[in-house]
C-alpha cells in the first residue's frame, strides 16, 4: 500500500485542534475530541501536532493509563513526571522532586487534592519557562479513578497557560471518569462521519490510483452506518487487497467480488476494537457472534421464530437466543418493527462468517421449519409463511426431500406476486431436490422460467440450465411408455400422453427459449460447453428451439460471424410478422427479423410489419445491430412486450452505447470497465461483452491512448470478426503506424462479411477507411471506398448506410450539399463521433472552412479526442493555410478534484506538491491545469488563483456556487508563478 498522506475530510477539525495547541498563555483552553472507534481521532491529533510543531510549537504527550501504577492521582503524577522529563531545563530536578515528595507525603486516602494542586502548579511553572501543550489520547482506556483525578485537575487545579487536547470515545453509561473529563473540557469536538466525497477520496488515497464509482458504492453499502468511519473503510479495502478482489483497467481499479461478500478484516483484535463499543469480545462471545452471522446468511430470522422454539426446545436454540441479547445491546444487531434480526453492518457479518464456530447452522433452520410443518403441514406452512422457503434451503440435508419440496413449492407459488426474488430462490431450491424424471419437474421449470422472464431476471433464468438439460436428458418417458403398455396390454391414450410427456414437451421448449434468451442477455452462449453426454445430446435434440436464438450470436458479437449449420431460425409464413400479444418471448418470425436486420433487404422483407411502423422498427433495429446492442434491438422489435434487460450485461452495454453516441465517452468507458469486471466476478454467470471491448478500444484510440486501446483489443478473441471489432482494429492499427496493412486488411474483412450475411456496421468500417485515405491523399482508395459504400447501401438501405454514402459523396466528389445532408441526418439520429467526421469533411470541401474547423475543434475537445483528430485538423489547416481557432469548450461540471486542484494552486503549491497531495503524476497535474486554463480563460496560475480567491469565477458562472467556501479569503495569498501549468519548483 502507498504511504498515507494528510488526513482526508478532517481539515476543519485539524485546524481547530491546531489552534487549541497554539493557544498558550492566558488564552490556553482545553479541547476534548470525541468519536467512535476508527473515526480518526488519533490521526487528527497527529496531523495537528505535526502542523504546530512545524510552526515551532512544542507538544508533549501525557500517558497515564498504561496500568503500571495504581489508578488515580498517583498514576497521573507518574505521567506528569514523564512530561516534565521531556520539558528539560535547569529547574526540572526541583519540579520532579516536588512531585515525588508530595506523592510520598500524601500517599494515603484523602491526600489526592494536595497532590493534584502541586501537579497543577508544577505544570504551569514549567510552561512559563518553556511553553508547551499537552495531548492525551485514548482517554476511554483510562481507569475511572485516573480519569476522575484528571477531571478534577482540569476543573480545580488547571495549569495556567497550558493548552490541552484530549481524545476518546463518547462516554457510555456507567463511565463516570470520561463524563467528568467531558464536563471539564472548555469545548467538545465531535468527529462526524466522513462525507461520501471524502470516502471516495480516502479510497483513492489508500489504493493510490483512480477507482470506479461502483467500487466506492459497494464499500459504502457494505459498511452501512459505519460508511463514514475511516478505519472501517480501510479495513474493507485491506481485506479486498488480501484476497485480490481488484482488477485494473485503464488505470482504474474495479471490483471483482460480489457486493454482498465485501467484509471487514478478519483480524480478531482489530475487528473487536472497531465493532464492539464496550470492548473486544471474549472467545465465547465471538464464537456465538460467528454462529449468528452464519444463521442469518441465507434466511430471515425473527424473534418469534426463536420464541416458538423455547417451550421444551433444544439447547441449540437457547444458545443462539442468549447470544443475541448482548449483540443487540451493543448495536451490532438490529431488530426492526417486524422483529426481524439483522446485522447493522453487512461487512461485519461477512467477516464473522469467515471465522470458525463450533455451533451447527443447518439444525436451527431445520428446527424453525419443523416448528411450523409439524403443526400445520408442509403445504399449509409453506403457503402461509413463504419466508420459510429460505429456512428450508439453509437446512439442507437436515430436512427430508419430500417435506422440503412441498414447502418450497407452496412458498414459491404464494410469494410469486409479493416477493418474486424470494420466489425464484424457492423454485431454485426445489429444483435442486427434485429428480429430473419427477413428473412435477417440467411444470416447476416452466413456472420459474416465466417468473424470471417477467421480471427480467436473466441471471436467474440462466441458472435453470443445469436442471433443464438434466430433465431433457432423463430417460423416464420411454420407460414409462414401456411400463404402461405392459400393464394395460395396449396403449392407453390418456395415460400414455401423460407418461410420455406430450404436454411437458411444450413446457420444456418454452423453458429452453427463456434460457437461451437469458444466455444472450448475459453475453454467453454456453451450448459449446456441453459435452457429448446426455445433456449434450438433449441440446442437439432441441436445436430447433435454440436455432433462432443461436442465429443472433454473430450479429451481436457473441461469437463467430458465420452461423453454424442449422442455426437459421425456423421460417414462418411470410404474412406472419411479429405477433403482438405473444408474450415476452420472441416468436420465430421476430427472431428472423432480429438476425436478418444485420444483413440485406431480402433477409427482412417477409417478416417486417407492414406500413410506416415497420420502417421505423427496422431503422431502430439496424441502428442497434450496427452497434451490437442486443437490448436495444429487442426493445425495438418487441416494443411494450419486452420485459427489459434488467441488470444484465446486455443492459450495461445498452447504456454504454447510448453514452457513446451522445458523446459522454467518460461514462461509456466507465460502463466498459464495469462490464469487464462483471465478467470476472466470482459467482456471476456473465460473459464478456466483445463489442464493449471494441468500443472502449476505439475511444482510447481516438484519444491517443494507444496502450489502453491495444490492451482492450487483445481481450477480443480472434474468432470474433464483427464489423464493430474490425472498425476498432482498423483505427488502432492505423494510428500505431501500420496504415497500409490496416487499410487493406479492413477492406478484406468487409468483403468477407458479405457472404456471411453480416452487413450492418460495415458502413462504419468503410467511412473510417475513407477518412484514412483522405489523410493519406489516396484518391483511388477513396473512390474504392465510395463504390463499396454505394454497393452496401443498395443491399441494405438503412439510414446509417445512407448517411455514409452522403458523407462519402461529399468528401470524394466535393459535394457540399451531400455532406450537409449527411450532417443533418447524423444530428437527428445522434452520433457525436460521426458528427465530428462530418464537420471535418465539410472543413475539407466547404467554402466556410473556418466555421467547420471551429465546430470540429469544439466537438473534439468535448469528446476529449487526442492525437487522431489533432493530426487530421493539422493536415487540413496546412493544406488550406488556415489558423486553427482557439475555442473554449462547452462548460461542464466542476468535479471535487477540480476544486481541490484550484484551491492548492491558490495556496501557492507547486506541481510536485499537488501531485503528492492528490496522488497524481506531475504530467496529470499539468494536463488538468491546462484544461482549467481553457475552461476559465485564465492565462497563468496567478490569474487562476486571483479569480478563485476573489470569487470572480463564481460570479462569471465558471465555478459552482458550492465552491465558494473554498475561496472565502481565509487562504494565504498566492505565490506568483510562471504563466504555464508546468511549475515544478
Amino acid at each position: 500500500m502507498p504511504k498515507r498522506g494528510p488526513v482526508v475530510g478532517r481539515d476543519g477539525e485539524i485546524r481547530e485542534v491546531a489552534d487549541t495547541l497554539l493557544s498558550t498563555g492566558a488564552s490556553a483552553r482545553t479541547l476534548l475530541i470525541a468519536g467512535g472507534a476508527g473515526s480518526g481521532k488519533t490521526a487528527v491529533l497527529e496531523q495537528a501536532r505535526r502542523t504546530v510543531v512545524g510552526q515551532g510549537a512544542r507538544v508533549l504527550r501525557l500517558r497515564c493509563h498504561d496500568g503500571a501504577h495504581a489508578p488515580g492521582a498517583a498514576a497521573l503524577a507518574e505521567g506528569v513526571h514523564q512530561v516534565l522529563a521531556q520539558a528539560h531545563d535547569r529547574w526540572s530536578p526541583a519540579r520532579t522532586g516536588a512531585v515525588r515528595r508530595t506523592r510520598l507525603r500524601n500517599s494515603g486516602r484523602g491526600g489526592e487534592l494536595g497532590l493534584l494542586s502541586v501537579l497543577g502548579e508544577v505544570i504551569a511553572d514549567a510552561a512559563r519557562h518553556l511553553p508547551f501543550a499537552l495531548m492525551i489520547d485514548d482517554v476511554e482506556r483510562m481507569p475511572s479513578p485516573t480519569a476522575s483525578a484528571l477531571g478534577l485537575l482540569l476543573r480545580v487545579f488547571r495549569p495556567a497557560g497550558v493548552p490541552m487536547v484530549l481524545a476518546g470515545r463518547p462516554a457510555r453509561p456507567g463511565d463516570e471518569g470520561v463524563r467528568q473529563l467531558t464536563a471539564a473540557a472548555d469545548r467538545l469536538l465531535d468527529l462526524p462521519p466522513l462525507r461520501p466525497a471524502d470516502v471516495r477520496a480516502l479510497v483513492v488515497r489508500r489504493l493510490g490510483r483512480p477507482v470506479e464509482p461502483a467500487l466506492v458504492t459497494a464499500v459504502v453499502g457494505a459498511l452501512g452506518p459505519m460508511a463514514g468511519t475511516p478505519e472501517a473503510v480501510l479495513s474493507v479495502l485491506d481485506s479486498m487487497a488480501e484476497r485480490g478482489d481488484f482488477l485494473e483497467l485503464d488505470g482504474h481499479l474495479c471490483l471483482t467480488e460480489p457486493e454482498h461478500a465485501l467484509r471487514l478484516t478478519t483480524d480478531v483484535a482489530r475487528l473487536g476494537r472497531l465493532c464492539w463499543p464496550a470492548g473486544p469480545p471474549d472467545v465465547t462471545a465471538l464464537d456465538a457472534a460467528a454462529a449468528v452471522a452464519r444463521n442469518l446468511e441465507h434466511a430471515e430470522i425473527r424473534l418469534d421464530d426463536l420464541h416458538r422454539l423455547k417451550p421444551g426446545g433444544p439447547r441449540r436454540a437457547g444458545l443462539v437466543d442468549r447470544a443475541l441479547t448482548p449483540l443487540v445491546a451493543d448495536g451490532i444487531l438490529t431488530v426492526d418493527e417486524d422483529r426481524r434480526i439483522a446485522f447493522a453492518v453487512p461487512a461485519l457479518a461477512a467477516a464473522l462468517r469467515e471465522l470458525p464456530t463450533r455451533h451447527s447452522v443447518a439444525s436451527l433452520h431445520a428446527l424453525i421449519t419443523r416448528s411450523l410443518t409439524d403443526r400445520l403441514g408442509a403445504e399449509t406452512a409453506g403457503g402461509g409463511c413463504p419466508r420459510l422457503a429460505d429456512h428450508v434451503a439453509a437446512a439442507g440435508a437436515e430436512l427430508d426431500d419430500a417435506l422440503a419440496v412441498d414447502v418450497l413449492l407452496a412458498a414459491a407459488r404464494t410469494d410469486a406476486r409479493s416477493d418474486w426474488s424470494r420466489s425464484v430462490r424457492a423454485y431454485s431450491s426445489a429444483l435442486r431436490r427434485l429428480p429430473p424424471h419427477d413428473r412435477r419437474t417440467p411444470g416447476v421449470l416452466r413456472e420459474s422460467a416465466e417468473l424470471s422472464l417477467r421480471h427480467a431476471d436473466h441471471p436467474g433464468a440462466l441458472a435453470l440450465g443445469e436442471p433443464l438439460f438434466a430433465c431433457l436428458a432423463a430417460p423416464s418417458a420411454e420407460q414409462d411408455r414401456d411400463g404402461l403398455e405392459h400393464t394395460t396390454g395396449g396403449p392407453d391414450r390418456e395415460r400414455l400422453e401423460h407418461a410420455t410427456g406430450a404436454p411437458d414437451q411444450e413446457r420444456l421448449d418454452h423453458v429452453v427459449g427463456v434460457w437461451a434468451l437469458a444466455a444472450l442477455h448475459e453475453h454467453r452462449w454456453p451450448l459449446c460447453e456441453l459435452d457429448g453426454g446426455p445433456r449434450g445430446r438433449a441440446a442437439v435434440e432441441h436445436a430447433s428451439a435454440l436455432a433462432g436464438f443461436g442465429a443472433l450470436v454473430g450479429p451481436y458479437g457473441l461469437g463467430p460471424v458465420t452461423p453454424g449449420p442449422g442455426a437459421q431460425a425456423p421460417r414462418e409464413p411470410a404474412t406472419a410478422g411479429p405477433r403482438p400479444g405473444s408474450g415476452p418471448l420472441p416468436s420465430a418470425a421476430e427472431l428472423r427479423l432480429l438476425a436478418g436486420a444485420a444483413g440485406g433487404r431480402a433477409g427482412v422483407s417477409d417478416v417486417l410489419p407492414p406500413g410506416p411502423d415497420g420502417v421505423r422498427t427496422l431503422d431502430r433495429l439496424r441502428n442497434a445491430t450496427a452497434h451490437a446492442d442486443l437490448a436495444g434491438a429487442l426493445a425495438s422489435v418487441l416494443g411494450d412486450r419486452y420485459p427489459g434487460a434488467g441488470n444484465s450485461t446486455a443492459a450495461l452495454y445498452h447504456g454504454m452505447v447510448r453514452a457513446y453516441l451522445q458523446g459522454d465517452w467518460d461514462r461509456a468507458l466507465a460502463s466498459a470497465r464495469r462490464i469487464e469486471a462483471r465478467s470476472r466476478t466470482r459467482g456471476v454467470e456473465a460473459g464478456p461483452a466483445q463489442p464493449a471491448r471494441a468500443l472502449a478500444a476505439d475511444i482510447h484510440c481516438a484519444r491517443g491512448e494507444l496502450g489502453h486501446a491495444r490492451a482492450w483489443l487483445e481481450l477480443v478473441p480472434g474468432t470474433v470478426t464483427h464489423p464493430l471489432v474490425v472498425w476498432a482494429r482498423l483505427g488502432v492499427r492505423y494510428w500505431s503506424g501500420q496504415g497500409e496493412e490496416a487499410m487493406e486488411g479492413a477492406l478484406d474483412e468487409v468483403r468477407r462479411a458479405r457472404p456471411s450475411g453480416l452487413r450492418s456496421g460495415v458502413e462504419k468500417v468503410l467511412v473510417r477507411y475513407l477518412s484514412f485515405a483522405l489523410l493519406e491523399a489516396l484518391p483511388r482508395a477513396m473512390e474504392r471506398a465510395l463504390d463499396e459504400l454505394e454497393a452496401l447501401d443498395e443491399e441494405v438501405g438503412s439510414p446509417m448506410t445512407r448517411e455514409a454514402v452522403l458523407l462519402g459523396r461529399g468528401v470524394v466528389r466535393r459535394d457540399v450539399d451531400s455532406a450537409l445532408a449527411a450532417l443533418r441526418a447524423v444530428r437527428r439520429r445522434g452520433d457525436a463521433y460521426l458528427e465530428l467526421l462530418c464537420h471535418l469533411g465539410l472543413a475539407e470541401i466547404g467554402d466556410d472552412s473556418a466555421r467547420w474547423l471551429a465546430e470540429a475543434t469544439r466537438g473534439a475537445q468535448a469528446l476529449g479526442i487526442g492525437r487522431a483528430t489533432r493530426t487530421s485538423l493539422g493536415h487540413m489547416t496546412r493544406r488550406r493555410t488556415l489558423v486553427l481557432p482557439r475555442v473554449r469548450p462547452a462548460r461542464d461540471e466542476w468535479s471535487e478534484a477540480d476544486i481541490e486542484l484550484t484551491t492548492l494552486v491558490s495556496r501557492g503549491a507547486t506541481n510536485r506538491q499537488i501531485a503528492a497531495r492528490l496522488v497524481w503524476s506531475e504530467k496529470t497535474v499539468e494536463r488538468r491545469l491546462t484544461r482549467l486554463f481553457q475552461r476559465t480563460g485564465c492565462r497563468s496560475r496567478v490569474e487562476l488563483a486571483a479569480a478563485w480567491l476573489d470569487g470572480s469565477l463564481i460570479r462569471r458562472d465558471l465555478a459552482p456556487d458550492g465552491a465558494r467556501g473554498a475561496a472565502d479569503g481565509s487562504l494565504p495569498a498566492p505565490v506568483p508563478g510562471p504563466a504555464t501549468p508546468s511549475s515544478r519548483h
